[in-house]
């Protein structure tokens, strides 16, 4: 006899604003035992001193959450130029500092010029990728050092939106997989002087702006179940960027056994993904398969058997 699972069947997309210290993790457990779900998931790690956009999955929409994987990202951060750190932040053990030549603001925007557009960026050891089954933030705690191949991201963006002498402020738009500890340190490595953040903050992730974001402290302000549940988005907002197509009765009962089913598919090509909806309501992703067809790819667990 399966076990059941503990707490009640929320299901919904949450905007958090992470609040600094705190891990993304320890964050989404708060959300999730605030709403009392029985599951939840985030959307991509935060380093615990960043704040900022934190999208939250809940129930069913844990199902769809890798789709934000992908997105792209805006962040703003607070580059201290002079000293260097292990971690790339202001966290970490300071390991050089230089003097900082006399800049303006003419000299930093004409070496953020080199840093637009697609570029290739070494993953620092401070991070969550994996070497041989461990993280690489667990092997710098050890002391170790691993080699990483450099990767090739995007930015779109790199706005300054002050400078003072010694700092500076920027707002970044770029594409997954990019780490702005890194983008500063090689910025002030250009600037010939070294560089570590201060502050970072995650504006934009995909389609999510920070203006519809909640604090952990409003969340518990709210007055009951019900208050909570109403602030949440509906699953479908997590793959809002795909394609519609809309599911008849007898389609309906097919893909709910998990068979394909005709479809009329209009202009997708065989293994385009699409948003299936059934009497106007969301039951999943389907795959194309061939000509008017149309195989079921991840159903919610409440589409019932017609």
């Amino acid at each position: 006899m399966a076990r059941q699972r503990r707490g009640l069947p929320v299901n919904g997309v949450l905007l958090l604003d992470k609040p600094k210290g705190v891990s993304s993790n320890h964050a989404l457990q708060r959300v999730r035992r605030l709403f009392q779900a029985q599951k939840a998931g985030h959307t991509g790690t935060l380093d615990p001193m960043a704040t900022g956009l934190l999208p939250i999955c809940l129930g069913e929409a844990t199902k769809f959450s890798s789709h934000l994987l992908e997105a792209d990202k805006v962040y703003r951060t607070r580059v201290e130029l002079g000293v260097i750190t292990d971690t790339g932040d202001a966290e970490g053990s300071v390991m050089e500092q230089h003097e900082v030549p006399s800049l303006n603001v003419d000299d930093v925007e004409a070496v953020l010029t080199r840093f637009r557009g697609e570029i290739d960026q070494v993953p620092p050891m401070y991070s969550a990728l994996k070497h041989q089954g461990k993280k690489l933030y667990e092997l710098a705690r050890e002391g170790k050092h691993v080699e990483r191949a450099a990767r090739r991201i995007s930015v779109y963006d790199a706005r300054l939106l002050s400078f003072d002498g010694t700092a500076f402020e920027l707002e970044v738009s770029c594409s997954k997989g990019t780490y702005i500890r890194t983008l500063a340190e090689d910025i002030g490595q250009a600037l010939g002087c070294g560089a570590h953040i201060s502050q970072l903050r995650r504006l934009k992730t995909g389609p999510f702006l920070a203006d519809a974001m909640w604090t952990l402290e409003a969340l518990e302000a709210l007055a009951n179940q019900a208050a909570l549940e109403a602030e949440l988005m509906p699953v479908d907002v997590l793959v809002d960027h795909l394609p519609l197509l809309t599911v008849d009765d007898t389609a309906h009962a097919r893909l709910a056994h998990g068979q394909p089913a005709a479809l009329e598919t209009g202009a997708l090509a065989a293994d385009d993904v699409a948003r299936l909806y059934y009497a106007e309501t969301f039951i999943g992703l389907g795959v194309v398969k061939g000509t008017q067809e149309v195989a079921p790819k991840r159903l919610l667990s409440t589409v019932a058997i017609s």
